[in-house]
C-alpha cells in the first residue's frame, strides 16, 4: 500500500518550488522592463510590442504589410500636433504622475451608466502598453502596466515620454509615429502640421485601424475646442 504521508510533502514541496520560480520569473521580467525604460531615456526604441504584434498578425493571415516608422526628435513635431494629441488623449498630462485618478473615476461612473465615451488611460500608460504589452486586454496586463508606469514617469520625464509616444503610437495600418502619419495622410513633415490637421490626426488615435482624418469632423472640432480651453 503506497505511503500517502510521503507523497503529500513532496507535492507540497513541488508546488512551493513552482510558485517560487514563477515569482522569480515575474520579478526578472519586471526588472527587464524597468531597465528597458531606463535605456529609453537615451536610446530610441527600434520597435514595440504593437509593431511586433501587427507583423505577426499579417504573417498569420498572410496579408500584405508595410511598416512606416521613423523616429524623430520632439522639436521636429509641430506644437499644434503635440497639443492636439494631449488634448485628445490626456488633458492632465503635465499635472499627473502617470495616473489620472479623476478621469478614472469619471470613466468608472460612465461605465456604470453605460455612457462611456472616452478612456481613462494616460499617455504614460499608453506608452508602457505600446512598448511592452501590445493591444491585448486583461487584468494581469493592467497590473503589470501599473507597476511600470511610475518607473517611466521617474526615469523618462514628461518631454521624453511625449516624444517616444508620438513616435511609436499606431496611426493606421503599418503607420507608426507622427512623422509617418503626417507624410501618409497630409503629405508633409510632422513639423508642418497645423491646428486643424493636428486635431484630425489626434482624432483617429483611439481607433487607428478604422478611422481616417478626413472623416473626423465632429471629434476634431471637440479637440480644437479643448485646445482652446487649455490655452493652445
Amino acid at each position: 500500500m503506497p505511503n500517502t504521508n510521503t507523497k503529500t510533502p513532496r507535492r507540497r514541496g513541488f508546488l512551493l518550488s513552482s510558485i517560487r520560480w514563477l515569482l522569480i520569473g515575474v520579478v526578472l521580467l519586471w526588472a527587464l522592463g524597468a531597465l528597458m525604460l531606463v535605456a529609453a531615456r537615451w536610446i530610441d526604441p527600434p520597435t514595440t510590442a504593437v509593431h511586433i504584434e501587427r507583423r505577426l498578425q499579417a504573417w498569420i493571415h498572410r496579408t500584405p504589410y508595410r511598416e512606416r516608422y521613423k523616429f524623430g526628435p520632439l522639436s521636429q513635431i509641430s506644437a499644434d500636433l503635440q497639443h492636439a494629441v494631449i488634448a485628445a488623449e490626456d488633458a492632465n498630462f503635465y499635472q499627473h504622475h502617470g495616473f489620472d485618478w479623476h478621469q478614472m473615476q469619471i470613466a468608472a461612473e460612465d461605465d456604470l451608466e453605460g455612457e462611456r465615451t472616452r478612456g481613462a488611460s494616460t499617455i504614460t500608460q499608453q506608452l508602457v502598453k505600446n512598448l511592452f504589452f501590445g493591444t491585448g486586454r486583461s487584468i494581469l496586463r493592467k497590473g503589470a502596466e501599473a507597476t511600470l508606469v511610475p518607473v517611466a514617469e521617474f526615469v523618462l520625464g514628461k518631454q521624453r515620454i511625449l516624444e517616444i509616444y508620438l513616435n511609436v503610437v499606431e496611426w493606421g495600418p503599418g503607420i507608426y509615429g507622427a512623422e509617418a502619419a503626417s507624410r501618409y495622410y497630409d503629405e508633409t513633415a510632422a513639423r508642418n502640421i497645423g491646428r486643424e490637421q493636428g486635431a484630425r490626426l489626434a482624432a483617429i488615435l483611439p481607433a487607428p485601424l478604422k478611422r481616417r482624418p478626413e472623416r473626423m469632423n465632429s471629434y476634431s472640432a471637440i479637440i480644437l475646442e479643448r485646445m482652446g480651453q487649455m490655452g493652445w
